[in-house]
Formats: structure tokens, sequence, C-alpha cells
């Protein structure tokens, strides 16, 4: 029986080799925010360096729980590089926007339903590459040209998941809840011995998915219905609120604001 494996530890300093065989450079920023760990340990001090063993010892930042149980893993938090392939449309789209932020390119809206939303990509995904073209220091424009001119069909991308995004398991109750509150998509308050209590959430988080539906930019009664219509497991993929006020920050807001009518490439 082959022995599991732990994902890679979190490294600033690292260097991260994508699925293509490509080398990129450490995630050292994210759109300019430093993730040092003196950053780390005074915006986000619930995550911490813990000590892994046996094979030596790593340091690894681990997400901790909500509660005391003890039967339940820690999230380990890995900032991975994949690799996506997409196509284009009826109309020959992709249905994605990007943004250029210091000198790194971002996804910064998805079309519901599009082949960039069905190839898994999300809102603050970094791009790499597209087409074994890096995109460091390119502007948006030039991207746009660049999926443009690409075929209909096997478009390939290097992609940088945003730092520290987890995505949990919840089951609702009989009632229907999953137990937490939000306000402007930002958890505030977890119930005792809940769902998400037991498994792991944390508050001042945002929510970013549900059940791999896009809740950024959501007001919270849209989010609600999301989560009322959703089955009785639901997963949600959350991010530290400090990292997400940076990411929205950084965002062009016209288009933030905009994006239902904005078209995309």
């Amino acid at each position: 029986m082959a022995q599991h494996q732990a994902p890679p530890p979190y490294n600033p300093s690292a260097i991260h080799e994508a699925p293509t065989g490509h080398v990129y450079p450490p995630l050292a920023d994210y759109m300019g925010l430093e993730l040092s760990q003196d950053t780390i340990a005074l915006n986000m001090p619930e995550y911490q360096i813990q000590t892994v063993q046996p094979r030596g010892t790593v340091n690894t930042l681990v997400a901790p729980l909500s509660s005391q149980s003890t039967s339940l893993a820690k999230a380990t938090v890995t900032q991975a590089i994949r690799q996506v392939v997409l196509c284009k449309d009826r109309d020959g789209k992709c249905g994605l926007r990007l943004h250029s932020v210091n000198n790194g390119v971002f996804v910064c809206y998805i079309t519901n339903g599009s082949p960039a939303a069905l190839a898994g990509l999300r809102f603050g995904d970094q791009i790499l590459e597209i087409n074994n073209v890096p995109l460091a220091g390119m502007t948006m424009d030039q991207c746009h040209a660049i999926l443009k001119k690409a075929p209909a069909n096997g478009i390939t991308m290097a992609v940088r998941d945003r730092p520290f995004e987890r995505t949990i398991t919840l089951h609702k109750d009989s009632l229907g809840h999953v137990g937490f509150q939000f306000k402007d998509g930002n958890i505030v308050g977890l119930v005792k011995d809940s769902s998400a209590a037991r498994n792991g959430l944390l508050t001042d988080h945002q929510l970013l998915e549900i059940n791999t539906i896009n809740v950024v930019g959501m007001k919270d009664k849209e989010i609600s219905r999301v989560i009322d219509a959703s089955p009785s497991v639901v997963n949600i993929t959350i991010i530290p609120h400090y990292i997400y006020k940076h990411m929205i920050s950084k965002m062009s807001t016209s288009l933030f604001k905009e994006q239902d009518r904005t078209p995309a490439v």
C-alpha cells in the first residue's frame, strides 16, 4: 500500500516547479503584499509555525482548528502551482478577465459556467504563463491579446493558487444550518458544536466560493441564498480577511464594481 505523502511545507523563499517542468520564483509577496514570517505573525497569528517529523525538522504553516477536537486533522497550507488547460466557447471567448498588479497578472473576473470556470480558474489566482509565454511585467491588454490569438482548444496556463486559501467541507444540521455568521462575506461568528466549529472554520476569513460558485462581490443575502440552495454537504473556500482586503484594494475598483458589464475574453 502506498504511503500518503504530506504536502510540501510553506516556505516563502522556496523555488517552485510547475507541472510544465518550468521553475518559477518564490512567493515572496502576493500583489505586493509581503508574506514574510513577521508579517504573518503580526497580521495572521492563527497561522503558526510548527515542527513536522519524522523526516527531519521542517517548518510548515498549519491552519488551527476552531475547536479542541484532536480527531480532526489540521489543514496544511501550501502555495501550489498547477497547470490548467482550457478552450474557447462558441463565441471564441474563455470567460475571464486578467489584471496586472505589481508586475504580476491575476484573475479579476470569471464568467459563471465559462470554459475558464469549468477549468478551475478563480478570482485572485495568479497566471504565470499562457501557452509557455511568461506574463511577468505584461499589461492587462497584452495578456488579453495573447488569449485572443490563442487557438480554440488546448490553451495551457501555469497558475499559482491564492495564498492561505482553504476549502472546508461542512454538513447542514436538521434545520439546514452549517453554523457560522458572516457580514459582507467575512466570517464573524461560529455556533458552538456546529459543523463549522468542528471542521476548523475560522472567523476573520472571507468567503470566496461555495460549492465552486464564486461569491466574491455578492451581497450577504445572495450568499445566504447560495448556501440555502446547496445540498446537505457544503464546500466553502475561504481566505484570511487580511489578504482578501489587500486583493480587493489592488484589483481595479472600477473593474471589480463593473465586472458584470465588462466583457470577458
